[in-house]
């Protein structure tokens, strides 16, 4: 049985799909619903961008491991960001104490993006920059390095994670109340589609709800309903349906059971493809398409025996490309003991090209396709998240179940479950709860260097004591006065933050514009 109540049958035939219109369910690739893949060709085309996820310590450190990646084949950046500059602190604020480079990189200014990008041609790569309550401060970085550069908006392409509705549900990496905080994601759809329109400018996030405990249902039921209370919010700021959708990106986990992992994927796309036809009238097909990046699930990772975490996420990886993903990241097999050592990343990637060059999966399209078993499973995923969105629906959409606490009490019942479950050895968790041992062997673990903090804070302080403070404290006024009232915040903060002002200080004055978010 599956986590959502599922009974597996022993064996699966026609009389399963008796009531499966395929004609209107299933298609072809690259048609309405997407249930086979967003492109007709898939990766007979071209294969999945392989993006592994790298960032910490300095931005000279991660700008070494980006090229290290890009030496070994890796086919897009993708960007962590210390827990600081995640929640809008520079590098020298007390709250930053112990945290700085630990868990991503540490940027704090303009000075920081330009030692993070150097030497990699903007108008080449792609890249993904996980980050939320500051994501509007780290687009605008990235485009004046651009600009440094000579690379115009138009020319950058990647993806800013921007989902700040997960935050209060699964992570915790919020700043703002969710409704200010709504309107900086509306002024960044706003901004985009002006300024850099060939970048995604949100990666609505299923991963981390997923790394929160939740089922594979309640992954996508809950991240179609913030990506529905997305699209309210921008049209209801006045911004065309089809000028911004097409924009919008997702972002899911992969976990390990394979064939659930499958299923999930396919409903999702079929899902979003009608809830934006139907529900919203979209008439551009790229605004129905649900194009989507996996990352292997975290929290499958085991510190006992960390070599069998090869085969898991050489499981998860399968199921993603079999899914239909359109780019992915591998996790090290030593995760579960601190960040991925350059042994295990450049492991994790050969996964990926041993995957797409090797397996055959990239051959045909959907290649699981017309499977009684995938598609029953992929019909009862899909109406079992339709539920779940039903039930937001009632409950006044995203922000408010959200407000009183629903999808998390949804999801804290469900990590309860699956804990209990492992307890009593139901679920079978090897070298933990079954086939354990006791390890003789020391794993090498990423070490983090505690003179990275004192490099960082030493280069805030040298920048806040030669910049221009006069010009700073002006460009924070302005930033401040379109805080406070309609205008996109996004076009004064670009001017603060060329000016030289920090992160933290950007930060700074939308905490006083927009209050801070205390949950109940």
């Amino acid at each position: 049985m599956l986590d959502e109540g599922v009974i597996i049958k022993p064996v699966y035939g026609p009389s399963d799909l008796a009531e499966f219109d395929e004609s209107s369910s299933l298609g072809n690739p690259g048609d309405f619903p997407y249930t086979r893949g967003v492109h007709p060709t898939m990766y007979r085309g071209r294969l999945w961008t392989m993006r592994q996820y790298a960032g910490f310590g300095t931005a000279e450190a991660t700008n070494e491991r980006f090229k290290f990646l890009l030496q070994a084949g890796q086919t897009g950046l993708s960007c962590a960001f210390d827990l600081p500059t995640q929640m809008g602190y520079d590098a020298d604020h007390a709250r930053a104490e112990g945290e700085v480079g630990k868990v991503g990189v540490a940027i704090s200014s303009l000075e920081d993006m330009r030692k993070l990008l150097a030497g990699l041609p903007l108008d080449e790569v792609t890249t993904s920059m996980t980050i939320n309550a500051t994501a509007s401060t780290l687009l605008l970085l990235y485009q004046l390095v651009g600009e440094e550069q000579g690379v115009r908006g138009d020319q950058l392409r990647g993806t800013i994670q921007n989902d700040i509705l997960k935050e209060y549900v699964a992570r915790g990496t919020y700043i703002y109340p969710p409704r200010p905080s709504m309107r900086l994601i509306v002024d960044t759809f706003s901004y985009c589609a002006a300024e850099m329109p060939n970048w995604n400018t949100i990666s609505i996030s299923g991963y981390h709800i997923r790394e929160a405990g939740s089922t594979a249902v309640q992954e996508i039921a809950f991240t179609l309903a913030n990506g529905i209370a997305y699209v309210e919010a921008a049209l209801a700021a006045g911004l065309a349906l089809d000028d911004f959708a097409p924009r919008l990106s997702f972002f899911f986990n992969a976990h390990n059971n394979l064939f659930e992992e499958v299923a999930k994927f396919r409903a999702a796309r079929r899902l979003w493809a009608t809830i934006m036809r139907d529900r919203f009238g979209a008439k551009d097909p790229k605004s129905m398409m649900l194009r989507f990046h996996t990352q292997t699930g975290g929290s499958t990772l085991t510190a006992q025996q960390p070599e069998s975490n090869i085969v898991r996420v050489t499981v998860q990886a399968l199921a993603a490309a079999l899914g239909g993903t359109q780019s992915l990241h591998t996790n090290g097999f030593d995760e579960a003991l601190g960040l991925p050592t350059e042994r295990a990343a450049k492991l994790a990637l050969r996964t990926q090209q041993v995957l797409g060059y090797e397996s055959g999966i990239a051959d045909t399209v959907d290649p699981l396709a017309g499977s009684y078993f995938v598609e029953s499973l992929t019909n009862e995923i899909e109406r079992l998240a339709s539920e779940y969105i039903a039930e937001v629906d009632k409950r006044g959409g995203a922000v408010a179940a959200i407000e009183e606490r629903y999808m998390q009490d949804e999801i804290e019942s469900a990590a309860y479950e699956f804990a209990r479950g492992v307890d009593r050895g139901d679920r079978v968790v090897v070298g933990v709860n079954k086939f354990a041992e006791q390890s003789t062997t020391k794993a090498d673990v990423f070490p983090v260097d505690a003179a990275q903090q004192r490099d960082q804070v030493a280069r805030v302080s040298a920048l806040r004591g030669r910049r221009d403070a006069a010009a700073v404290s002006a460009a924070l006024g302005d930033l401040a006065a379109a805080a406070r009232g309609t205008q996109n915040v996004l076009y004064p903060m670009k001017a603060a933050l060329k000016s030289m002002a920090t992160l933290g200080e950007v930060a700074d004055v939308l905490r006083e514009a927009f209050g801070i978010y205390q949950p109940n």
